[in-house]
């Protein structure tokens, strides 16, 4: 049995980052299941890889991260970042002038009431949608000494701020690379990376030397419903201003994944859709119906053993709007990324359905409810918590110093109870 302190998430979706490579075959990975037995692996659909000049492989330490819940993001999530998992880093960092002044602009636009989207399905059909948001997306084109990369991201800022995914720039800040950002009318700039997380696969840039530019609008994530219409804009493969259209297949769905450069995996409390969602798609924007940013299309599930040969087949994976402001505005203010935690570690053993308590951090917030080890998590503020993953990923979309309610039972699933936990501070 595999003991990992724990963030808690959702249902089990695991698998490898989708990656569409015209480089030499890449080693091939393998996936920790599927969201299902018939879907093998996730994967991260929106970056493509190419090959770049050879250099000399450096060996990278793997540590072994606990995963506490609320602590570290799970492990083994498939990102959709083959297009753009390559390298985004600080060529461009040299120029820092009024750099304050653009931050506080932009995390004050992240804080700002998002827009109600009650009426996003009678707010015009695909074309006007494509119409309205095209303008707000990019595509984005790392180059390091060792490859090439390509993904999506959305202008979140007139002066040049991007969201897109950690795993389509994370390359950028292990080593030296130039970032190219590509805007709709064909348009080329340089760009910075200016932060990443990996536990949660949401990063930022910002292009260079920009003012002016027109903004995604930022919609409302915990007003989604199931069947509601959707949109997803970006690169797939390489395409830029690719638009696909379907709908919100399910909320609060856990999808873990891996295999970005950096070799760690990212959890997420993901929107699913049937959208077409393919390598190099990743970090675009999944809008509504009214044009809102509600996703960052993340990964893929597919049926493909190996990455380079993933495709679509109707399950995509967003990581939802709220959670990625929350994360973007901790980003461009400190660099850095934390989530809310109740101080626990769980246990990954798959016998068990809910999230099994083996520690409970002293004075932390699960300590003070009352909660023990060996009991196990089966419910979260009405909501099903059938594993680890499950507990993590609904524990991060929870807002810091929130109060939930736990759904707990004795080691053998019996003697039910419920327990309020006040989660940390940010």
């Amino acid at each position: 049995m595999n003991t990992q302190p724990h963030n808690f998430g959702h249902d089990e979706t695991r698998g490898f980052p989708q990656q569409w490579t015209q480089s030499q075959p890449q080693p091939q990975q393998q996936t920790a299941g599927g969201y299902q037995q018939s879907y093998n692996h996730i994967s991260n659909p929106y970056t493509t890889q190419q090959p770049a000049e050879p250099l000399p492989k450096q060996e990278e330490e793997k540590s072994t991260q606990e995963r506490t819940i609320g602590l570290v993001p799970a492990i083994a999530l498939a990102l959709v970042a083959a297009i753009g998992s390559g390298a985004i880093t600080g060529v461009y960092v040299s120029k820092q002038s009024s750099v304050g002044n653009s931050r506080s602009s932009v995390v004050e636009t992240l804080k700002q009431p998002v827009g109600n989207n009650g009426n996003a399905e009678d707010a015009g059909g695909v074309q006007a949608v494509a119409s309205a948001v095209l303008p707000t997306v990019v595509s984005i084109q790392v180059l390091t000494r060792s490859e090439s990369s390509e993904g999506s991201g959305s202008i979140i800022s007139p002066d040049g701020y991007v969201l897109t995914n950690n795993h389509v720039v994370e390359s950028a800040g292990q080593e030296t690379a130039e970032i190219t950002v590509t805007m709709n009318d064909g348009s080329t700039h340089s760009a910075r990376f200016i932060a990443g997380d990996v536990n949660t696969d949401v990063a930022v840039i910002k292009i260079e030397g920009v003012a002016d530019l027109p903004t995604i609008s930022l919609g409302d994530s915990d007003g989604l419903a199931v069947g509601q219409q959707v949109v997803a804009i970006g690169s797939p493969l390489g395409l830029s201003s690719t638009v696909t259209s379907g709908i919100v297949s399910a909320l609060n769905r856990p999808v873990r994944a891996g295999g970005g450069s950096s070799g760690e995996t990212s959890l997420i409390d993901a929107i699913q859709t049937d959208a077409a969602i393919n390598p190099g798609n990743s970090g675009g924007p999944l809008v509504d119906m009214s044009g809102a940013l509600i996703g960052i299309n993340s990964v893929i599930a597919s049926n493909s053993v190996t990455p380079d040969s993933a495709g679509s087949i109707g399950l995509g994976f967003a990581i939802p709007a709220n959670f990625a402001r929350r994360v973007a505005q901790q980003l461009i203010e400190r660099g850095q990324a934390t989530q809310p935690m109740i101080g626990i570690q769980l246990s990954q053993n798959p016998r068990i359905h809910g999230a099994e308590i083996v520690e409970v951090s002293p004075n932390g917030p699960g300590d003070k409810a009352g909660l023990n080890s060996g009991e196990i998590v089966v419910g979260m503020n009405g909501r099903i918590i059938d594993s680890a993953d499950a507990l993590i990923a609904a524990v991060r979309s929870s807002d810091f110093g929130e109060k939930i309610s736990l759904e707990v039972t004795d080691s053998e699933g019996n003697n039910s109870r419920m327990v309020e936990v006040t989660l940390t501070t940010e």
